[in-house]
């Protein structure tokens, strides 16, 4: 099912630049604001990249299946197109109508106009299963690597809570069974939380 936001999410979760964008796969993106800063540093704001990471996702036909926002960045992992549709692999222009759009919102929120938010983004497409699974697990478990959140599920802008609640029980402990100190992600942000 494609959703439109997080609250209609609903998977069936299975058992850096140069860009890569001529491939249909599964994609881990990685994106974070200009020098780091933490643009999005209300609720109203995370919420709001959020929605619209979902609605921009959904419009170009990418099925996200694991997130985390944080205040200077995001990660997702996400499923293109399917290889026969009209538009197979656009992610640089599903994620720069997205960084375009969340940029004008939160400049006009700001009252900030022409500041630059987005500073590029990275992808990674992910071709062997063990590496895909490793970096959903790191993306539900984002939040307390970067110490928001003891526990996962309680961060409001990641996919822990919505996987936890969707997946059966062997499928979660199989995911988060798979180590992700191995792994290569682009992760060098200290994202600051507003619990509320």
């Amino acid at each position: 099912m494609k959703a439109s936001n997080p609250s209609e999410f609903k998977q069936a979760w299975p058992h850096a630049p140069p860009h890569q964008l001529s491939k249909s796969g599964i994609y881990m993106v990685t994106s974070g604001t200009y020098a780091k800063q933490h643009f999005f540093n209300t609720h109203e704001k995370l919420k709001a990249i959020q929605d619209g990471l979902f609605k921009y996702a959904a419009q170009f036909g990418w099925i996200i299946e694991a997130w985390a926002v944080f205040s200077n960045h995001y990660h997702f992992v996400a499923r293109s197109p399917a290889p026969n549709e009209a538009e197979t692999v656009n992610l640089s222009e599903f994620l720069n109508r997205f960084h375009a759009n969340s940029a004008k919102w939160l400049n006009e929120q700001d009252s900030t106009h022409e500041r630059k938010v987005w500073h590029n983004f990275c992808e990674t497409r992910l071709t062997h299963q063990t590496s895909y699974l490793a970096r959903l697990n790191y993306v539900h478990q984002n939040p307390v690597k970067h110490g928001l959140t003891p526990v996962a599920n309680q961060y409001p802008y990641c996919s822990a809570g919505k996987f936890e609640s969707n997946a059966k029980p062997a499928t979660i402990k199989t995911i988060y069974s798979f180590k992700t100190n191995r792994i290569k992600v682009v992760d060098e942000y200290e994202p600051v939380w507003f619990p509320k």
